[in-house]
């Protein structure tokens, strides 16, 4: 991932329009260090974007991994086998302090798309993040239309 894409921001309501730009901003920065983190299996670069005592849900069904330390934990264990990582997001929506935008991963063996819900703190670090995923056994590109 080099530079910090431009993204425009996608709100779900239009009362506070400055207020938006500046969250969607800080947003398109905290998902491109996020994607880096990951593209570069860096698990102290991932758990330093959370605040310390933040809840990361890697799967609806999984117990959550609560607090930095957990965070990063989880990041070693969930990058450990992963090769030839590019990850790359849609448009992210938000509101207020809340974010939902998919991501696209490929890997060397395969292909993982899915959906962040975010929580950011008055810091502009996350406080909660739920994630949805699909595994492909094979490299694909997103379809047409995919992140708008």
């Amino acid at each position: 991932m080099s530079g910090v894409p431009q993204w425009p921001a996608v709100c779900k309501s239009e009362n506070r329009p400055v207020a938006r730009l500046e969250a969607s901003l800080e947003t398109v920065t905290w998902l491109h260090r996020y994607g880096l983190a990951w593209e570069e299996g860096d698990p102290d670069a991932t758990a330093a974007l959370f605040t310390e005592d933040a809840v990361y849900r890697s799967a609806p069904f999984r117990e959550p991994h609560i607090g930095r330390a957990a965070i990063r934990e989880y990041a070693v264990n969930a990058t450990a086998d992963q090769t030839g990582t590019k990850v790359r997001f849609g448009t992210p929506i938000v509101d207020g302090n809340r974010v939902a935008v998919e991501w696209w991963a490929t890997f060397d063996d395969g292909t993982l798309p899915g959906t962040l819900y975010l929580r950011f703190a008055p810091n502009g670090l996350c406080e909660e993040l739920r994630e949805t995923w699909n595994w492909a056994d094979e490299r694909l590109d997103p379809p047409e239309g995919w992140g708008t």
